[in-house]
């Protein structure tokens, strides 16, 4: 795992070689989201779509889009960005509609878009981002849109390393003191996951974690996703951010 944070160390060459690369790209991708293997896609699961960005097919399956997502995170850690589907052919394929894979529900951290942590392009990702990825009915309509009128096989509640929304509930809390205007109302819906079983810092840090489950808890209980979620065709993940790794991982 250290390697890939030495973008310029020489790679031996040989099939060997080759093939230890790839098994070793294939095991850093399992570890990297804490092992996500879905199981055999269901024969109702969403065919490929052919990607712009050439012969690659686009994820098809939660699987899939979860082992796209990985290596992107992986090459983003590793500062070996490809910025894919930002082309002039790829922004004229869009104009006549789009195909993500993914619905990513983040936080506003403006140290955590999506697009830059997974290394995905325009077309890619639907993302939607809220103070502490707070749900509200406009948040939930827009993740359901994604899934029920896109087909997207995947939703990744996305929380994140010193979330500054968690951090503010957790202080209000302790002082009593109630927040500026709207800044309450995320206060209010981020409380419940207070982890009031530890101190300081590892308070807000537990919160977090804590958050992340209760948003994929609920998103999981809506009937429309649910019903996707028991056929297969949907798979709702918890995953964190860490701001000094850059490490993508899933919160069981």
């Amino acid at each position: 795992m250290n390697s890939e944070n030495t973008p310029h160390r020489a790679v031996a060459q040989g099939p060997a070689a080759t093939a230890r690369r790839a098994l070793l790209r294939g095991l850093a991708g399992a570890a990297t989201l804490g092992g996500l293997a879905l199981g055999t896609a269901p024969a109702s699961a969403a065919p490929h779509r052919t990607s712009p960005r050439g012969t690659t097919p686009r994820p098809g399956t939660a699987e899939e889009a979860l082992r796209e997502l990985t290596a992107g995170n992986r090459r983003w850690r590793a500062f070996r960005e490809r910025h894919p589907d930002e082309t002039c052919a790829v922004r004229q394929s869009l104009t006549a509609g789009q195909h993500p894979f993914a619905v990513v529900l983040g936080c506003i951290d403006s140290r955590v878009p999506p697009e830059l942590v997974f290394d995905q392009g325009l077309g890619d990702l639907m993302t939607v981002r809220t103070a502490g990825e707070v749900l509200d009915e406009a948040v939930l309509g827009s993740v359901a849109y994604g899934v029920l009128e896109l087909g997207i096989p995947l939703v990744v509640v996305l929380g994140h390393q010193s979330c500054g929304a968690v951090k503010a509930a957790v202080q209000a809390d302790l002082s009593g003191e109630r927040l500026p205007a709207h800044i309450q109302y995320l206060a209010d819906r981020i409380s419940p996951s207070i982890d009031r079983t530890k101190q300081g810092d590892a308070r807000v840090d537990a919160t977090i974690d804590a958050n992340i489950r209760a948003v994929h808890s609920r998103l999981t209980a809506e009937p429309d996703l649910a019903a996707k979620i028991s056929t297969g065709a949907l798979a709702v993940v918890g995953a964190r951010y860490e701001l000094s790794t850059q490490l993508v991982h899933r919160i069981a």
